[in-house]
């Protein structure tokens, strides 16, 4: 009788550890040489180029005009990359963005802008996730893509970024 409890522990152990993993990174791009899509990370700079201009720039503009309409009416690859662009240096995190403080809950951001940091947690940052196929930042396991993936700390890159 102990050993299937053994057995069951583990299976549920397993079960419960892939529910909080989920299977991730997603497949999000075009289709590969074995006809499944690709995922970011497996995407040539054009197909990331394709599938940010397609995905990825639509749904934050629809987030930030949703917010703001006015001041984001025209959005474009600068509003994240900033003048990178125009020399074609993608990379992310990108001292174009404010600096965040550091703090692990990001507690000066709220105190400073606390509507811009609800935006960006609740809506930007899962949504841009998804587009990419990467699983949003977890507190608990401090992976995955969150506010540092686009944005430096006081010293630079954070976790993992």
């Amino acid at each position: 009788m102990a050993y299937r409890n053994v057995i069951v522990f583990i299976v549920m152990a397993v079960l419960f550890f892939l529910l909080l993993t989920g299977c991730y990174p997603k497949r999000v791009g075009p289709a590969g040489p074995d006809g499944k899509a690709l995922t970011w990370s497996e995407m040539t700079i054009v197909q990331r180029q394709a599938h940010m201009q397609q995905e990825v720039l639509p749904r934050a503009a629809a987030i930030f005009r949703s917010w703001r309409p006015n001041r984001y009416a025209e959005v474009d690859c600068k509003l994240c990359h900033g003048q990178g662009v125009e020399i074609w240096n993608f990379s992310m995190p990108t001292a174009h963005l404010p600096r965040l403080s550091g703090d692990v809950l990001l507690g000066s951001e709220f105190e400073k802008h606390p509507e811009t940091t609800r935006l960006k947690l609740n809506r930007l940052v899962p949504e841009m996730s998804d587009a990419l196929g990467l699983k949003s930042f977890s507190i608990v396991t401090r992976r995955g893509f969150g506010c540092y993936s686009c944005q430096l700390g006081p010293k630079g890159a954070r976790l993992g970024n």
